[in-house]
């Protein structure tokens, strides 16, 4: 019979060890699947930026050539910059910690809203997109299934990666690899069918952009370039996702950071810059229901002549699905970047702490699921409208682009003179803050009321509500840390006295304690003041949570160890202190409620005249924010429990 654990297993897979260092090197990444698994966004951006900025030079479609030019150099640039957050911050975290760290809490606090909205909408997009691209396959009056099509995709995507990274990876592997392959043997047979027109579209390019000069004058032909320029801004997303997961890549992490990068940016501006020049040198016209790679690449398919239109229309058909394929492995991006931000937000009490937590297959599970219902919700909304999306998600990833340049550009200037090659690194980031600067502020001026407002809006929403659930966390945390600190003192006890020895078959009490001692010390009180002289045994258990802070992090594991230890070690002194038998017990995992519930079972083995007791947190006013802010441990623990014929007391605390 299937139970619910069973059929959990099948879905997402057995569960790994976060203790075993086989079990990270199995997961971590080397450049080629960090490629793959975070640099899908960036290349498959090359599906619709690219078309949105053509589209937008109107009938000045010459400037292409400068589009083309000035995207790949562009990729190269941001590319280059982010190679220093890899350098400065090998622990991940990307945007979010460069605008902390090097600024300040509160630009830290805009950056990550700013990546929190970025990565749902990057999810939204690449489907949207991938659909756009399947659908030009099909005649219009199918079209109506586009968007059903597209939430069956965010769902599939999210199991999929609740297996694990590297799994998902691997299963999307022949989708990238497929894409590359033909796409880089279309453009360079496209490029070369038509290798006569390169030697006069430069002369042709110049003389036009003259002529357009004389009727626009220069700042014409500047705005309607720059204008283009930003509207394929969409083209650049992805870059940062690298730097904003570092932590999840093989050792040496900045080295294979650093080639990750390399990948992505050679295989971007190759792509991007090589199909907006076969648009140029094809002469592509938009068509209703068709996307500009659809007609260009049809057009080159044609002319390769493979001897039937059925042929033909296969081969167009497998490079449409490639296209959407790897839409949705971009998708895939969202699902890694957006928790592992969130996870970094939860570090510093932006947003709960449930998203810095680990499922059993050692992935921030809550944030994926955050992740796929709000790119959910972001697609019933806009309908799947690409052009709509593009503009709310470049505006976000230039503000983020340009908080962390502007970041890298601070700490270049306060490091000036001990640091070598300071000038030229200055440099690159000023140059990229310039670049990405820029086209925010067009993207701002220019998409303002056709959704700008809405992103804007929406980032704005996210700050509002992580200054609230920070506020919460900061009062709460100062309360118990008054209380912990009238349990300074550490208790001793003369060594020249036996400790009292445990005696197994006596009444017991066994506490479930956490890293607050005063709330442990005030359920210890309680239970001496409520049962007096009855419970002979004070057993006391503990389970240090490893999350995706500490894992994978020798010192922030030894750190949660340490802590845990010296814990339980000031319980043992102070019932030693008071002629009181105890004895402590400690495990680490994912999940402490499972890892607490095995353990308890092992404990009323051993002492089966014994009673579990835990605290609970009472809030005076007690709310849906309180609730879900604070993990409840303890109810999940007594129900647990009470299904095993275990006895639980829950002891509240109440905090204003």
């Amino acid at each position: 019979m299937w139970t619910f654990e069973k059929l959990r297993e099948f879905i997402i897979g057995a569960p790994h060890d976060p203790l075993s260092p086989e079990t990270r090197r199995h997961i971590a990444l080397i450049a080629f699947f960090a490629w793959i698994g975070l640099g899908a966004d960036g290349l498959s951006s090359s599906c619709y930026g690219p078309e949105e900025a053509y589209l937008a030079l109107g009938p000045h479609t010459h400037l292409g050539l400068y589009l083309a030019l000035a995207t790949a150099a562009t990729v190269f640039i941001i590319s280059l910059a982010y190679n220093q957050v890899i350098e400065l911050f090998p622990g991940g975290g990307g945007g979010y910690r460069v605008a902390t760290t090097l600024i300040g809490p509160y630009a830290g606090l805009v950056s990550g809203a700013a990546l929190i909205v970025d990565y749902v909408l990057t999810i939204s997009i690449s489907i949207a997109s991938g659909a756009d691209a399947l659908f030009s396959l099909l005649p219009l009056e199918f079209h109506w299934l586009k968007v059903v099509s597209e939430i069956i995709l965010i769902f599939l995507l999210l199991t999929l990666n609740l297996r694990g990274m590297k799994e998902a990876i691997k299963f999307l592997l022949p989708i990238f690899l497929g894409f590359v392959v033909v796409h880089v043997f279309l453009i360079i047979y496209g490029i070369n069918a038509h290798s006569g027109r390169i030697p006069l579209l430069i002369p042709e390019t110049v003389n036009e952009t003259v002529s357009l000069s004389r009727e626009l004058g220069w700042t014409g032909v500047l705005a309607a370039l720059m204008l283009a320029y930003s509207r394929g801004g969409g083209t650049y997303t992805g870059l940062e996702a690298v730097s904003n997961n570092v932590n999840t890549l093989a050792e040496p992490r900045v080295r294979t950071g650093k080639w990750t990068m390399f990948y992505m940016a050679t295989s971007l501006a190759l792509t991007a810059g090589g199909i907006l020049l076969l648009y140029l040198l094809w002469g592509v016209v938009k068509e209703e229901g068709q996307t500009l790679n659809a007609i260009t690449f049809k057009a080159i398919i044609d002319n390769l002549q493979l001897g039937s239109p059925l042929l033909s229309q296969s081969a167009l058909f497998v490079v449409l699905a490639l296209e959407a394929g790897l839409l949705f492995v971009a998708a895939n991006t969202g699902f890694l970047g957006g928790p592992a931000v969130l996870s970094n937000m939860a570090v510093d009490s932006w947003v709960p702490r449930q998203f810095r937590q680990l499922s059993s297959r050692l992935v921030t599970q809550n944030g994926m699921v955050l992740m796929g219902l709000a790119a959910l919700a972001i697609l019933l909304w806009s309908q799947g409208n690409v052009s709509l999306l593009v503009v709310l998600y470049s505006i976000n990833v230039f503000l983020t682009f340009s908080i962390s340049l502007y970041g890298l550009c601070v700490y270049w200037w306060r490091n000036r003179k001990p640091l070598t090659h300071w000038r030229r690194r200055l440099l690159l980031t000023v140059t990229g803050l310039t670049v990405t600067s820029s086209i925010l502020l067009v993207l701002l001026v220019e998409k303002f009321g056709e959704g700008g407002w809405v992103t804007l809006l929406i980032t704005s929403l996210v700050v509002g509500i992580c200054l609230l659930i920070r506020k919460h966390y900061y009062e709460v945390r100062e309360q118990l840390r008054k209380i912990d600190e009238l349990f300074v003192a550490v208790p001793t006890w003369d060594d020249k006295v036996s400790a009292p020895q445990i005696d197994p078959s006596q009444p017991t009490a066994v506490f479930l304690v956490g890293k607050n001692l005063g709330v442990g010390m005030h359920t210890l009180l309680w239970v001496q003041r409520l049962f007096p002289k009855h419970f002979k045994n004070f057993i006391f258990l503990a389970a240090g949570e490893v999350d995706a802070q500490s894992y994978g992090a020798k010192e922030t594991m030894a750190e949660l160890q340490q802590k845990i230890s010296n814990s339980l070690k000031y319980y043992i002194g102070f019932c030693h202190s008071h002629g009181l038998a105890a004895a402590t017990y400690e495990v680490f995992g994912c999940d402490p409620v499972d890892e607490l519930t095995h353990l308890t079972e092992k404990v009323a083995q051993q002492f089966p005249n014994c009673v579990f007791f835990a605290s609970k947190l009472i809030f005076q006013h007690d709310n849906l924010l309180t609730r879900m802010l604070h993990n409840q441990t303890a109810l999940t623990m007594q129900s647990r429990l009470h299904l095993r014929g275990m006895q639980m007391v829950i002891l509240p605390m109440k905090v204003s």
